[in-house]
């Protein structure tokens, strides 16, 4: 008996000190606090919005091309310093499946809203199998910015503007402004707002009970976490672009 209890206490301080190691090597990689993590989680989510969505209008190809260079910028910084980098390259590898995939609709298909979500869900079962991996940092940035996109096209498809989305894209530069204006004055209506705060709470309410269920001391908190923050983020922008459709429609973001 004597020699079984030493044994289960030899078995659980090898654990602990796995535990304290493992804990400790996450304190030293870089966005290893929560509000590093957060800024940077939130600045990928924006950055479609200022970079990649005038860039891909103008020079989709291009813009598509540089998706494997924030590929080989995410396995270049885990080859040098796997410990130290191993959480931003795991996020960028994240973000170049939301690059690829949002470069492919909006670069070509984006008079088409029908397929917004199934291009932009390109890399979604690669992002699936990188949950159990030592990637799932980026699936779940990847995962999370998917869900907010669907979410936010559902979301538009109820309040009955969907049909304006493929009007604007193919509309000249006099007839768009007419629309965005038709637009503007949908959202404005009882059953829009109702429809846009009841989703707006839905996805405050999920982000908070990820956010609650997370811990930034491990890779499963981190990944947790991630996804808290991209959701907030999304739902973020998203109410920024109502104001602007309700209160300057050419500033919508719808196109």
């Amino acid at each position: 008996m004597e020699e079984l209890i030493t044994k289960n206490l030899e078995v659980k301080n090898k654990l602990t000190q796995e535990l304290d190691e493992t804990v400790d090597s996450y304190q030293s990689t870089f966005l290893s606090r929560p509000i590093s993590l957060r800024l940077w989680s939130s600045f990928f989510v924006i950055l479609p919005i200022f970079v990649q969505a005038p860039w891909v209008r103008s020079e989709p190809i291009s813009a598509l091309c540089f998706t494997f260079v924030i590929i080989l910028g995410a396995f270049s910084l885990y080859k040098k310093l796997p410990i130290k980098w191993f959480v931003v390259s795991s996020l960028l590898l994240g973000v170049s499946g939301s690059w690829l995939g949002g470069c492919l609709f909006w670069g070509w298909l984006s008079p088409f809203p029908i397929l917004h979500i199934p291009v932009e869900a390109v890399v979604l079962p690669l992002a699936l199998i990188g949950l159990g991996t030592n990637w799932k940092i980026g699936s779940s940035f990847y995962i999370s910015s998917l869900f907010g996109t669907a979410v936010t096209d559902i979301t538009i498809f109820l309040i009955g503007i969907m049909d304006q989305w493929r009007q604007v894209i193919t509309a000249d530069s006099q007839t768009a402004p007419q629309i965005l204006q038709k637009t503007s004055e949908d959202l404005i209506q009882i059953k829009s707002l109702s429809i846009i705060v009841f989703v707006a709470l839905i996805l405050w309410f999920i982000s908070k009970e990820i956010f609650d269920s997370a811990t930034i001391n491990t890779t499963n908190g981190k990944a947790l976490l991630v996804s808290s923050y991209v959701i907030q983020t999304t739902l973020i922008v998203d109410g920024i672009f109502i104001v602007l459709a309700i209160l300057q429609p050419t500033f919508s973001g719808l196109v």
